[in-house]
């Protein structure tokens, strides 16, 4: 509680300071005449379907995470917005900041259009910290019409000193890199955050995403070095690529194989226990995958630890979740992760509510002790949000059961439970078919929450109608591996109940949970918000993020639910959920 009070009492401090503060705020103009007179379901509009706590500005469209970074005791977030409407158009660079990660407060929008590099779009990048302890920030502009012809540009503290970063300023001599060589220009952005080498050649380091071919395009991490952060070399070999189509928004860092949850300074390049991770956002596809392998700085290469690490990805998230982004907080030595979530609904609904968008929770992320794979969870402040609870404890859920959680308002919620499944069950787990082996959506589209299996599926009915007929199911399932009849555990995401309303985007999401089960243990945790269910599987090996919108199961009228739709008994040995306030938010 007094995380709390101290959290509203330096916002408020805030507040009167900016009290004097110009802002410009636009009312939505130039929308598409369909979308604004199309009919929006009444429940679409309801206010209680905006995200309590995840971040959010007051209206209108957001998407990309940009420049994450803290400076002078804040915490400071960008992010793509359209201040006129909530559909993408007019994007320019929105501020917001936080002592905590969890309370925000809206600035003054840091970078919009104003110089010929960047005339028509300021787009994605990242931010840097010199070694003098001051920021800059590099984006991809826009500075041709018609044609997206893409340049980078960096910008500046205007005053240093502030350590609320209100402006910045563009040098005169942007855009300091130009595409060349035959990189198309048109494909060609999001440039990451540097880095430089203690004991290197004194070059800061980035990466611009981009494409190569036409037929077969690949992904290209392409690699730049500067002494000065001004002028630029391109190295023609690029860190890495794969067939996958284009690259956007490249994040590349070192981690720590020694399993803390300790991050790395961007600019640890080498060790005996380091690693590093090179994630991508497919524009194909629209998920980001990673890949943790070796980075050679000699030879300005990233190779994948596991051969067959491009072609079967890891992904941060198996749901709605986008474009991310990871800084280093010096502040508690940890890597944070941020993540776009857009909306599942129509244009016209969001044209009707008035925003769309949201960002994730931000998580921290380390490597797993094996060393194949991160781990991610909620950053701890959002605990601090925590009130009221309810509690099960060793509880039996038989076959076809399932047993409501009850004395709290599930509407906003954090949820922790830990299930055991006997042996025997494991015994009568389903037979995993071959030609789904790697394709853990489509698997969750056939053996969906409600088909009866051996081990599973067994979980959480989230966002529920008192009736059932609305929810959506965040569950485990077992099967046998074929050939070794080896435990396969697949998470997913089942949302096709989730609102009576036709018109929506429901699709399944899933992810393999690389977990030991022999012992019959697995966990999971949920952060409910009202149209956000974010799940953590087997201590954040395996997360899904699912926009859902309930027409019934919203505010007071929303129940939780523990269930199992398998052959044999799942104990739950303990679930608490918690109710989850809401923090100040950005003026929303």
């Amino acid at each position: 509680m007094r995380a709390l009070v101290v959290s509203f009492a330096w916002a408020w401090l805030l507040l009167l300071q900016l009290a004097g503060a110009s802002h410009v705020v636009h009312d939505h103009e130039n929308l598409e005449a369909e979308a604004a007179t199309a009919k929006v379901p009444p429940s679409i509009v309801n206010p209680q379907l905006r995200t309590g706590y995840h971040f959010h500005p007051a209206k209108n469209w957001i998407n990309d995470p940009n420049a994450p970074m803290y400076y002078k005791g804040w915490y400071h977030f960008f992010y793509q917005y359209n201040p006129k409407g909530a559909v993408w158009n007019n994007i320019v660079w929105a501020h917001s900041v936080s002592r905590d990660l969890i309370h925000w407060v809206a600035l003054e929008t840091a970078l919009r259009p104003s110089i010929p590099s960047d005339r028509y779009g300021c787009w994605s990048g990242s931010a840097t910290v010199l070694p003098d302890g001051s920021p800059v920030i590099m984006y991809t502009g826009i500075n041709r019409p018609n044609i997206n012809y893409q340049v980078q540009n960096v910008a500046y503290p205007k005053n240093k000193s502030d350590p609320l970063l209100r402006e910045w300023a563009k040098p005169s001599y942007n855009p300091i890199i130009v595409p060349q060589g035959g990189i198309n220009a048109t494909q060609f952005r999001d440039p990451t955050t540097a880095w430089r080498a203690a004991d290197g050649d004194g070059h800061w380091r980035l990466l611009i995403g981009g494409v190569t071919g036409a037929t077969a395009a690949r992904g290209v991490a392409y690699v730049y070095r500067s002494r000065d952060f001004r002028r630029w070399t391109w190295v023609r070999r690029p860190l890495h690529s794969a067939a996958t189509g284009m690259w956007e928004c490249p994040d590349f860092y070192p981690v720590s194989t020694d399993g803390r949850l300790v991050g790395l300074e961007t600019s640890v390049s080498s060790g005996p226990r380091v690693k590093h991770v090179l994630k991508n956002s497919l524009d194909l596809r629209r998920y980001d995958y990673y890949t943790v392998g070796t980075y050679d700085r000699k030879a300005e290469r990233y190779v994948p630890d596991n051969p067959a690490g491009d072609e079967h990805r890891l992904r941060y998230d198996y749901g709605n979740f986008y474009a991310s982004k990871t800084f280093f907080d010096p502040a508690k030595r940890r890597r944070i992760l941020w993540g776009w979530a857009n909306e599942s609904d129509t244009t016209a609904d969001d044209v009707a509510k008035g925003w769309a968008g949201i960002q994730a929770i931000p998580r921290t992320v380390w490597l797993d002790p094996s060393g194949k794979q991160l781990l991610q969870w909620p950053i701890e402040e959002v605990e601090a949000l925590r009130g009221k609870s309810a509690t099960l404890k060793d509880r039996v859920i038989r076959p076809g059961q399932h047993v409501e959680v009850t004395g709290i308002q599930a509407a906003q919620a954090d949820v922790e439970v830990s299930f055991e499944v006997s042996s025997s069950a494991l015994a009568g787990a389903e037979p995993q078919d071959p030609a789904l082996a790697y394709d853990a959506e489509r698997l969750c589209g056939v053996k969906g929450a409600d088909v009866k299996g051996g081990a599973g599926p067994f979980g959480l009915w989230v966002l529920a109608s008192a009736n059932l007929k609305e929810r959506t199911a965040v569950f485990f399932r077992v099967f046998k591996a074929a050939g070794s009849n080896k435990p396969v555990v697949l998470m997913c995401n089942d949302p096709t109940k989730s609102s009576l309303n036709p018109n929506l985007y429901r699709p399944t999401f899933a992810g393999f949970v690389d977990t030991d089960i022999s012992n019959g243990k697995i966990s999971l945790r949920s952060l409910i918000d009202r149209s956000v269910v974010e799940s953590f599987g087997a201590g954040g090996k395996t997360c899904i993020l699912s926009r859902v919108y309930p027409s019934l199961a919203i505010g007071k009228n929303a129940r939780l639910y523990v269930f199992n739709n398998g052959n044999a008994d799942v104990r739950v040995s303990r679930l608490t959920a918690w109710e989850m306030k809401k923090p100040l938010m950005n003026g929303a």
